[in-house]
C-alpha cells in the first residue's frame, strides 16, 4: 500500500517525508509521483494548509520554518489517524543530549519538559525519561584523548532471526569459514594490540559481541577468547568486559567457564521474548525453557552481572505475551535490562514477509505504550534504573531502545558508544570504528567489510585503513 501525497514546494520533502513515516511505517511514502493523492500539504511564506479527503486545516509557520512545518504535519496526522506518538516530531537517535546540554546550562526540569514540548511536541513522559538518562549518563561521559573502548565482532549465529539486517550468517552453512575468520580477526587483534602499546592508548572498556559470539564451537570460542584476554585484557586492564552470549542455544558449560577464566566482567543473555510460540515465529532455535536453563547455569558458575534483552513489538506479540516474559524474567533476577523496540529493516526477512503480505499481529499504537509502560514496571520491581537510551528508524510505534541496569552493573561500553564521547576500535567483519576528535567537536568513521569472505581476502587492507585514521588522531 501506498500513500500519496501532493507537496507544492520540494524544499520541504525530506522534513514532510520523515513525519508521515512515523504514521504510515509499513506504506510507501510517496511525494508528487500521483494524480490521485490521499494527503495535500502546501506551503506558503508564513502558513501551510494539509486536506485528507473532506478535512483542512491550516498552520502558521514561524522563524524555523522546517521545524514548524513538521510540527504541523505531525498535529494534522495526529487528528486524522487518532494515534498519540509520545516522541512527537524526533527522529534523532540521541533525545537524551539536548536534555544533558540542557542541564549544563542550569535549566531546570520545567523549562527542560517545556522545551521538548514546544519544539517537538515531545510528552512529558519521554521529557523526564531524557531527564532521568541524562543525569545518570553523566558519571560516565568523562574520557580523555588517550582512551579508547574495543569492540570485537562475531558475523555469525545459529540462525537468521526474522527482523535481523546485521552481519550475521547461520554458522550451519558457513563452517568453512569460520576457521580463516578467525586467523583473520586475531590477526587484527595482534596488530590493534601493538599500536595500542606503541601509542600508549589505554583502554577504557572491552565489548565482544556479533551476531553470536558463543556460536562457534568450544574449542574455537576458547582459543579466540585467549587471543582477547592476552592481547586487551591482561596488558591493558580495562573497566569492563562483557562478551554478549546472545542465543541460550549456543551457551554451554565450556564457554561459560572459559569466560570466567579469561575475567568477563559482564555477559548478556538474549531471550528477546518469554514466549516459546513467539520464539519460533522469529526464528530462534530455542525455547524460554533453554533461556532459564543457560541463566541459572551462568549464576551457579559465579557471574553476578547478567543484563537480558527483549523486544517489544516482535510478530504477533501483544499486551499479554509482554505480561508472560514479565513474569518469567521477574524470576530470574537479572542484573541488567535492554529493551529494543521492533525496528523494521528493510535488509530482514520480516520486512520482506510484510510486504508480501503475511499477516502478522502487529499492536496498535495504545497497546504498544501499555507494552513499554510494563517493562518500565519489570525494570523498577527488579531495582533498575535507566541509564542509556537511543532510537532507530523504522521502529514499530516511533518508540525507542533503552537500558535499565541496578546501581554498579550499567554498561559503560553502551554509554560511550550512543553517546559518541569515546573512540571506538572495532574489530570484525562489518565493524565499524569511529575516531572522536573532542577538539574539534568532530567525529570520522571507517568500516570494514560486511561479507566475510571478503573480511578474511582483505585483512591487511582492514587493518591498514584502521591504523591509517588513528594516526590522524594519535600523531
Amino acid at each position: 500500500m501506498a500513500i500519496n501525497i501532493e507537496l507544492n514546494d520540494e524544499n520541504f520533502r525530506y522534513d514532510v517525508f520523515l513525519i508521515f513515516n512515523i504514521f504510515y511505517l509499513l506504506e510507501d511514502v510517496l511525494i508528487n509521483k500521483s494524480e490521485s493523492n490521499d494527503f495535500k500539504v502546501f506551503i506558503e511564506s508564513d502558513k501551510m494548509i494539509l486536506s485528507h479527503k473532506d478535512y483542512e486545516k491550516a498552520y502558521e509557520l514561524k522563524e524555523n520554518k522546517k521545524e514548524s512545518i513538521k510540527r504541523g504535519v505531525f498535529k494534522f496526522l495526529t487528528e486524522v489517524t487518532g494515534e498519540e506518538h509520545p516522541w512527537g516530531t524526533m527522529v534523532g537517535i540521541r533525545p537524551s543530549k539536548i536534555a544533558s546540554s540542557l542541564l549544563k546550562d542550569g535549566k531546570s526540569e520545567d523549562e527542560i519538559i517545556a522545551t521538548y514540548k514546544e519544539s517537538y511536541l515531545a510528552s512529558a513522559e519521554k521529557s523526564k525519561l531524557c531527564i532521568e538518562v541524562a543525569k545518570r549518563e553523566e558519571k560516565f561521559l568523562k574520557s580523555s584523548k588517550d582512551q579508547v573502548s574495543v569492540y570485537v565482532g562475531m558475523p555469525f549465529c545459529p540462525t537468521r532471526c526474522l527482523y535481523c539486517s546485521f552481519a550475521s550468517n547461520p554458522i550451519s552453512a558457513c563452517k568453512k569459514q569460520v576457521s580463516p575468520y578467525l586467523e583473520a580477526l586475531k590477526k587484527e587483534i595482534n596488530a590493534i594490540n601493538e599500536y595500542i602499546l606503541t601509542k600508549s592508548i589505554k583502554v577504557n572498556t572491552v565489548y565482544f559481541g556479533g551476531g553470536t559470539p558463543t556460536s562457534v564451537n568450544n574449542e574455537d570460542f576458547e582459543e579466540l577468547m585467549k587471543v582477547i584476554y592476552e592481547k586487551i585484557i591482561t596488558p591493558f586492564k580495562p573497566l569492563e568486559f562483557t562478551v554478549e552470549c546472545g542465543r541460550p542455544d549456543s551457551i554451554t558449560e565450556e564457554k561459560l567457564i572459559t569466560m570466567k577464566n579469561y575475567e568477563v566482567s559482564r555477559i548478556s543473555i538474549n531471550p528477546q521474548s518469554m514466549n516459546n510460540e513467539t520464539l519460533r515465529t522469529i526464528g530462534r532455535g530455542h525455547t524460554k525453557e533453554a533461556v532459564v536453563e543457560k541463566f541459572n547455569l551462568a549464576r551457579k558458575l559465579g557471574f553476578e552481572n547478567i543484563n537480558m534483552d527483549i523486544i517489544v513489538g516482535l510478530p504477533g506479540e501483544g499486551i499479554q505475551e509482554v505480561n508472560n516474559s514479565y513474569e518469567e524474567i521477574m524470576d530470574l533476577k537479572p542484573d541488567s535490562l535492554t529493551v529494543h523496540g521492533m525496528s523494521i529493516k528493510r535488509a530482514s526477512r520480516l520486512h520482506e514477509e510484510l510486504v508480501l503480505g503475511r499477516k502478522l499481529y502487529r499492536p496498535k499504537q495504545e497497546e504498544l505504550k501499555e507494552m513499554y509502560d510494563k517493562t518500565r514496571e519489570l525494570s523498577e520491581e527488579l531495582g533498575m534504573n535507566p541509564y542509556y537510551m537511543y532510537r532507530q528508524k523504522n521502529m514499530v510505534g516511533n518508540m525507542e531502545n533503552i537500558g535499565y541496569s541496578k546501581e554498579g552493573s550499567e554498561c559503560v561500553y553502551n554509554i560511550v558508544m550512543i553517546e559518541d564521547i569515546e573512540t571506538i576500535i572495532a574489530l570484525g567483519a562489518d565493524a565499524v570504528s569511529k575516531v572522536v576528535f573532542k577538539d574539534e567537536n568532530r567525529i570520522e568513521r571507517t568500516a570494514n567489510v560486511k561479507d566475510v569472505n571478503e573480511y578474511i581476502n582483505r585483512i591487511d587492507e582492514m587493518i591498514e585503513n584502521k591504523i591509517s585514521l588513528l594516526n590522524t588522531l594519535y600523531k
